[in-house]
């Protein structure tokens, strides 16, 4: 816990100050953008915090997660008078956004009555802990944390194309850039897939009473890019926003500059999110702690 507060404090303060210090500043219309996305997400996130008190649906954001970047990046296309390379940045995204939705819609995610769908079962779990147990602490902590932290997050990782309003052209590196973002995506759709097909047959035969055998005795995903990595889909997810920061360096020449702060923050948070699913996992699985031993979080172990 101490660990992530200091990589806390010295991301939201530390990062800032040099990138600002040895950073180019922004021109007038990025600053005019950057407060039109400050405001539009500000709107969305105490937007998600009341339909989540109302509902006692607390995966408002997670339901927004994969599409608020869309807004953000479109909207800065057109602040940027549909700049060619903007756009190119703003389809990546998309193409992102869209595959993540998708795999959170067929897990029961989304619903017709948009305050309603499928929980994170955390969120749950964590109402039953001290001190999120008391209403008002769950009730702040939704609003700080999951709506406010979480959205601003969103949009943090999102800004390195803001940093891209001012270059007209597409380059060489871009689509490099490019093409490694899509294979992580592709690396994503895998693992979450591999995890899907997992959990959906692993239910159906305890649902119809047949005993689990074979790689589901286990009861949890551990084979295909799961044997190289606990949480290939996370790991994905981080790298993908990380190389999205680097467009910002090839549009600036900087390799350091503000929009840094949010791949960092997102690194932290994955960290932490990983954290308590795991501590969640090796409480139902007795296998699970041998597999944290032999396997990576978020980096394949070398063989011994």
């Amino acid at each position: 816990m101490l660990r992530t507060v200091i990589l806390l404090i010295f991301t939201i303060v530390i990062v800032p100050m040099l990138a600002y210090k040895f950073g180019t500043p922004l021109n007038e219309l990025q600053q005019e953008t950057l407060w039109v996305l400050i405001y539009t997400c500000l709107g969305i996130a105490l937007a998600g915090f009341v339909v989540a008190e109302i509902s006692k649906n607390y995966s408002q954001t997670d339901k927004l997660w994969s599409l608020t970047p869309l807004i953000y990046s479109w909207i800065a296309v057109v602040y940027s008078d549909w700049n060619i390379r903007m756009i190119y940045l703003a389809v990546l995204v998309s193409i992102w956004g869209l595959r993540l939705s998708y795999n959170f819609s067929r897990r029961g995610g989304y619903s017709w009555k948009f305050w309603e769908g499928e929980e994170d079962y955390r969120w749950a779990i964590l109402q039953q802990k001290p001190p999120f147990n008391k209403p008002w602490v769950y009730s702040l902590f939704n609003l700080f944390f999951i709506s406010l932290y979480q959205h601003f997050l969103i949009l943090l990782f999102t800004l390195p194309i803001l940093l891209s309003m001012d270059q007209k052209t597409i380059g060489i590196w871009d689509y490099v850039l490019g093409a490694i973002i899509l294979g992580l995506v592709y690396m994503e759709w895998l693992a979450d897939q591999q995890q899907y097909d997992y959990q959906t047959e692993k239910y159906r035969r305890i649902n119809s009473g047949e005993k689990l055998e074979g790689i589901y005795t286990k009861g949890f995903v551990h084979t295909g890019l799961w044997a190289k990595m606990r949480h290939p889909n996370y790991a994905a997810e981080q790298s993908i926003w990380i190389v999205f920061y680097l467009f910002s360096v090839v549009a600036t020449g900087l390799p350091i500059n503000w929009s840094i702060i949010g791949c960092i923050l997102l690194v932290i948070l994955f960290k932490s999110s990983s954290d308590f699913s795991e501590e969640i996992s090796a409480s139902k699985y007795p296998e699970y702690s041998e597999y944290q031993k032999k396997v990576g979080r978020f980096i394949p172990k070398l063989s011994s």
